[in-house]
């Protein structure tokens, strides 16, 4: 069976279309028990699971962003709608960040921000953040495209049975430096936040 990297490059394309995040609205505004939040992350964020098995976020989990300083304490066990909030942004970070630096970066967010009454709160910051969404997702579209047809270039000498494999692996090169030179950016600026 051979893959045909055209294929697979619409059907991330199809699933860019199809992308979305929780929104403030959808979150329910009653605190909730732990297993009512795992539950609610689970069902909101299943298209992002790469597994059917994969959890989206255990108990163990949110006990351990809690102990360390990633999240505020529950009040007695129950997690309101900004923590839902925190935990959102844990999730899209921890696949790239470390605690120590998700802590660095959200840490005085929430010191500042969590339950705020005046001005801005977490979720005021929540929806400036994710206003930016769909915009992106069209440049990244753009940005997955070019890239695409870079790779398509490459190999030209190689035996024509292995130019579709390794132009896809140049493909998924292109897209892991950039992950990469994005990373180390984001560390850099995480680095140069004072500390919490």
């Amino acid at each position: 069976m051979t893959i045909n990297p055209d294929d697979i490059l619409q059907s991330i394309l199809e699933s860019l279309s199809h992308m979305d995040y929780i929104k403030p609205d959808d979150i329910p505004n009653i605190d909730l028990y732990m297993d009512q939040v795992t539950t609610f992350m689970d069902a909101q964020l299943s298209t992002a699971k790469r597994y059917p098995e994969d959890k989206v976020l255990t108990k163990t989990m949110i006990n351990n962003y809690a102990k360390n300083r990633l999240l505020p304490a529950p009040d007695k066990k129950k997690y309101s709608k900004e923590h839902v909030l925190i935990l959102i942004f844990i999730y899209y970070f921890k696949g790239f960040l470390s605690i120590t630096d998700i802590q660095a970066l959200l840490g005085p967010l929430a010191k500042k921000y969590f339950k705020n009454q005046e001005g801005l709160n977490i979720e005021a910051l929540y929806r400036e953040v994710f206003s930016m969404e769909k915009e992106q997702i069209e440049l990244l579209k753009d940005e997955l495209l070019a890239d695409y047809q870079t790779a398509q270039q490459t190999f030209a000498d190689a035996p024509e049975e292995e130019q579709e494999n390794l132009r896809l692996f140049s493909f998924l090169c292109l897209l892991s430096f950039d992950v990469y030179v994005k990373k180390q950016i984001i560390e850099k600026i995480i680095d140069s936040f004072p500390s919490v």
